[in-house]
């Protein structure tokens, strides 16, 4: 529990917490987050037409037969023509999702797919993508055909959904006008 005279946030209520960021670490920022996928044709049109992100830059590795994907909210629109740049450029987005495709696994019959951390063992839960609202957002993903892990209104966390993308992976999907609201008991 936090002392009533600092944050909750604050080191003294966050044991190892440092107080202040290393001067070495400042430009330091999250850049991807990497999920590795069975057939990219599938995960590019679930994340480019039903989560709505662009595909930001590929990178191909024949020698090592795997094709990388970035994603992003970002405007295509605004990189780079150069496939250098463009890869810099990409680099240099907050945020993205990198799909990794291990050349093959779209037409193995005994590939079983990846873990997505959500059964034992457990270990990577999520990623959360803000909408503008929750439930409409909801409808069009109901609409659309997509797999729920949880909807708006069911457990006890009211106002926020959790979806499955084509390979598992869980992705939370909540709003600004809401989130507080859910997460207020615990602020």
């Amino acid at each position: 529990m936090a002392t009533a005279s600092e944050p909750k946030e604050s080191p003294s209520n966050n044991p190892g917490l440092q107080s202040e960021p290393d001067e070495a670490t400042k430009g330091y920022f999250l850049q991807q987050t990497m999920f590795r996928v069975k057939d990219p044709k599938v995960s590019l049109d679930f994340y480019s037409r039903v989560l709505g992100m662009s595909l930001l830059k590929s990178l191909d590795f024949p020698e090592m037969k795997f094709s990388l994907y970035f994603l992003g909210y970002e405007n295509p629109a605004s990189a780079p023509a150069d496939p250098i740049q463009r890869t810099v450029w990409t680099f240099g987005q907050k945020a993205t999702l990198e799909l990794t495709h291990n050349w093959g696994t779209e037409n193995d019959p005994d590939f079983k797919g990846y873990h997505n951390g959500n059964s034992e063992p457990r270990g990577f839960g999520h990623i959360g993508i803000t909408v503008d609202d929750t439930y409409k957002a909801c409808k069009r993903f109901e609409h659309l055909g997509v797999e729920f892990v949880k909807k708006p209104d069911d457990g006890k966390m009211k106002g926020i959904a959790f979806i499955k993308d084509p390979d598992g992976y869980w992705i939370e999907i909540f709003d600004l006008k809401t989130i507080g609201n859910v997460a207020a008991a615990a602020s």
